[in-house]
Formats: C-alpha cells, sequence, structure tokens
C-alpha cells in the first residue's frame, strides 16, 4: 500500500482499490457558514429596520449568535488541519439545516420566501460527501419542512398577518421536497462520475510512477553490469593465474577455486542482469520488437493452471515492428493480459498482426466474456462485475485504456467465444515515435 496526496491506493491482482480520505475542506466549509451568517444578519437587520415589520429581534439575533459561535469553535480546534471528515462534515451541515430551521420557524415558517435555502446543506453534501451523508442530511431537510409547515410565528408583515390557504402550503412543502430530492439527487449522481473519474485517474498515475520506477530501476541493473564487468574481468584473470601457480597440494589451493567460482558465478548474474527485458537500456525511448514487448508484458503473469498461446498471425506483411519500450506499453498491455488470464477457463491467445498501415494484439480468453452491462460501460472505472458470479474487475481494464490510448493505441472490446479486445496502433505513429527516441 502506498500513498499519493489525500488518497491511499492498495494494489491487488486486479488494479488498484482507492481508499476516500475525507474530501471537504475545512477553509471551504467555514467561509460557506460566514457567509451564511452575514446573510441572515443582514435579511433580519433589512426586515426589522428597513421594511420595518414586526420581527422577534432578539430571538433571530440569538439564532444567528449560535451559528456564529459554532463557527468560531470550528476555526479555533480546526487550525492546522485541511480537511475533515464526512461525520464531522454531516454534524456540521445538520447543525446548519436546524439553526436556519429555528430562524424560519420565528419568521413565517413555509410562507417565509427564503424557506429554499434550507435545501442548500444538501447540495452541499451532495456536491463533495457520500450517499449515506447525502440520505441523511435530505430526510432531516424533509423533517424540518414538515414541522414548519404545521409549527411556527406568523410571517412578519405590515397590517395584518398574511394568511396562506393550507393547499398551497401544501403546494409549497410539495415542491421543497421534490426540489430537495431531486436536486440532490441529480447533484450527487454528476459528482459521483467526476470523483470516480479523479480518483481512477490518480490511481492510474501512481500505477504508472511505480512502473516508471520500476523501469529505472531496471536501467540502474544494466548501468550496474556495465560498470561491474570490468573489475570482475579483472578479479576472474588475477583468479585464473593464481589457480595456476598454486600447487594442488597447497593450503590456499581450495580458496583459490572458491573465488574462482564465485567470480564466474558473479559474471553469470551480471550477465542475466544485462538481458533483462526491464534493463534493455537506459534510454527512456529504447524499442523493442513488437514480440519481445509482448513477452516482456507477458512475463509477470504466467499462470500454471492457464495456457498462453503467443503467435504471430500468417497475413502479416513486412518487417516486424520496433515499439517503443516504456511504462505505459509495458503496464497497459499486462493489465489486459492479467485480465485475460484471471477469467479464462483453460486458455488465452496473444496474436500479433502488423502491415504497412497498422500493427495490432488480439487478447483473447475462452472465459466467460463480458456481460451486456459491462461490454456497454467498459473502460469506465470502477466497473464492479464482470460476469454474473460478481467477480470484479477493478480498475485494470480503465488503467490498460487510459495507458494504451496515451500511446496512440485504439480499443476495441468485444465477445467472441470469450472475451476480446483488439489494441491497434497505427504504424506511424510507432515509427515516429521510435524516431524521436533515437534522435534523443
Amino acid at each position: 500500500m502506498f500513498k499519493q496526496d489525500n488518497y491511499q491506493f492498495d494494489s491487488g491482482s486486479s488494479g488498484l482499490s482507492v481508499i476516500q480520505a475525507g474530501r471537504l475542506h475545512l477553509r471551504t466549509l467555514i467561509l460557506l457558514r460566514w457567509v451564511a451568517a452575514a446573510g441572515q444578519t443582514a435579511t433580519v437587520m433589512v426586515v426589522a429596520f428597513g421594511l420595518g415589520f414586526n420581527l422577534p429581534l432578539v430571538p433571530c439575533l440569538g439564532a444567528i449568535i449560535a451559528l456564529v459561535v459554532s463557527n468560531l469553535i470550528l476555526a479555533r480546534r480546526g487550525q492546522g488541519r485541511q480537511r475533515i471528515s464526512d461525520h464531522e462534515a454531516v454534524f456540521l451541515l445538520g447543525f446548519d439545516v436546524v439553526q436556519l430551521s429555528a430562524l424560519l420557524y420565528l419568521t413565517g415558517g413555509l410562507a417565509n420566501p427564503f424557506v429554499t435555502l434550507i435545501i442548500a446543506p444538501a447540495m452541499v453534501s451532495a456536491t463533495i460527501l457520500s450517499r449515506s451523508a447525502t440520505i441523511g442530511l435530505i430526510l432531516l431537510a424533509m423533517l424540518s419542512i414538515s414541522l414548519l409547515g404545521r409549527y411556527h410565528l406568523p410571517l412578519p408583515w405590515s397590517g395584518l398577518p398574511l394568511a396562506l390557504e393550507p393547499t398551497y402550503l401544501l403546494g409549497i412543502w410539495t415542491s421543497l421536497a421534490v426540489a430537495v430530492v431531486f436536486i440532490a439527487t441529480y447533484v450527487w449522481s454528476v459528482s459521483e462520475e467526476a470523483r470516480r473519474m479523479s480518483d481512477a485517474l490518480a490511481a492510474t498515475q501512481s500505477s504508472l510512477a511505480r512502473e516508471q520506477r520500476i523501469s529505472a530501476l531496471g536501467g540502474l541493473a544494466a548501468a550496474a553490469a556495465h560498470e561491474l564487468g570490468s573489475p570482475l574481468a579483472t578479479i576472474a584473470v588475477v583468479a585464473k593465474e593464481l589457480s595456476q601457480e598454486v600447487p594442488e597440494n597447497s593450503p590456499i589451493a581450495e580458496d583459490v577455486e572458491l573465488l574462482l567460482s564465485q567470480s564466474d558465478r558473479c559474471r553469470e548474474i551480471i550477465t542475466g542482469l544485462a538481458k533483462t527485458p526491464e534493463a534493455v537500456a537506459t534510454n527512456p525511448f529504447a524499442s523493442l520488437p513488437f514480440l519481445a514487448l509482448v513477452r516482456t508484458a507477458l512475463s509477470p503473469y504466467n499462470s500454471e493452471s492457464v495456457a498462453v498461446a503467443v503467435h504471430i498471425d500468417e497475413l502479416v506483411e513486412g518487417e516486424e515492428p520496433h515499439l517503443p519500450y516504456g511504462p505505459e506499453l509495458v503496464h497497459g498491455l499486462g493489465n489486459l493480459i492479467q485480465n485475460a488470464i484471471q477469467f479464462a477457463e483453460v486458455s488465452v491467445s496473444l496474436c500479433l498482426y502488423w502491415d504497412l498501415d497498422e500493427v495490432s494484439l488480439i487478447v483473447h480468453d475462452d472465459g466467460p466474456g463480458f456481460t451486456p452491462s459491462v461490454l456497454s460501460a467498459i473502460g469506465e472505472p470502477y466497473i464492479s462485475t464482470r460476469t454474473a458470479d460478481g467477480e470484479n474487475l477493478g480498475l485494470g481494464i480503465f488503467i490498460a485504456q487510459t495507458l494504451l490510448q496515451k500511446t496512440g493505441a485504439n480499443l476495441t472490446f468485444t465477445n467472441e467465444k470469450g472475451a476480446k479486445v483488439v489494441i491497434t496502433w497505427p504504424r506511424a505513429i510507432l515509427e515516429v515515435t521510435q524516431l524521436k527516441g533515437e534522435g534523443h
């Protein structure tokens, strides 16, 4: 598990799960509550002194002072904190609903034209908090407007008190109830899409950063192998000369033989490091043959229970293309291959094709395939299921699609006796990228 900003990412077999931290900025909430307090104070003063209406001024100011005091306490206790938890945010927004309800009770209830403001805390929750928090605030707002429809002081008015028909008050209650439910649901749905996309992109960036660190480590291994090669060769030469000069019955003959064998072993290890796909070169634009790149992406996910066949289509045209070796390609292809192996029953096929115009890889497994609901939303973050038995698809597809599209690839997802994914690159893009790498 590793952290980035205000998220925690837990790496799993099929992607990354995101654990959200508190989303609401304390400074934002304090500012909103100061604006509410200022607006309430100004309204009360205008009604009482500007319009000359008979208003219970002291109780109204008492309700406003309660909001001001609570905000001062919040600002003092929250010093040094940037965000607050959902539970704290719900408590504070719930307090705001109750405080505004008390003010509306003193000023006419549902007949007060400012009664629509009671839905504001629910809107704030729908924008940034969880579904359960928003539902709780919606229910509290509906309870408040229901009580205000029955219990309230007269609306401040000149002359005789303004009396509204019960049917009209019922209409106001209905409009407020519908508004708070509909608007909050709509805002929450739109905001949730944005939150999901933001979380998924953050997870993708973290996954790519991890792959880049692995790639950099491979380059470091290659550099280390190159630098250690010369002194190790000198040690091997000296050890061999000693083995020829030291008599067989000498007490140090065994030590010399051990030194010689261990130097050979070191040479084998360094040669292996230099040949690993991750250590092709320190140049980040290094390229690999298409087949070698696919095998590199496959290597971490080989399974004993699923046979993975890698083959080249018979209809290929021209020479085998070289693809730019980079974490986007390797990790993106690896996620798709891993997903195919995870859901396959017996086998997975990786078919490579190229001609003068395009380069393609077909990843085909013999599993149950994509369900219609998943296929219609493929590539969206946090798709919950792929199969009827509820196996989790996670972020793997989203991350793979994001990374591969960054390299210029186009992805197509279909069902054909199992799940089939076709990744296609215009060959011109790959050749331009390779030329840039060589120029670098």
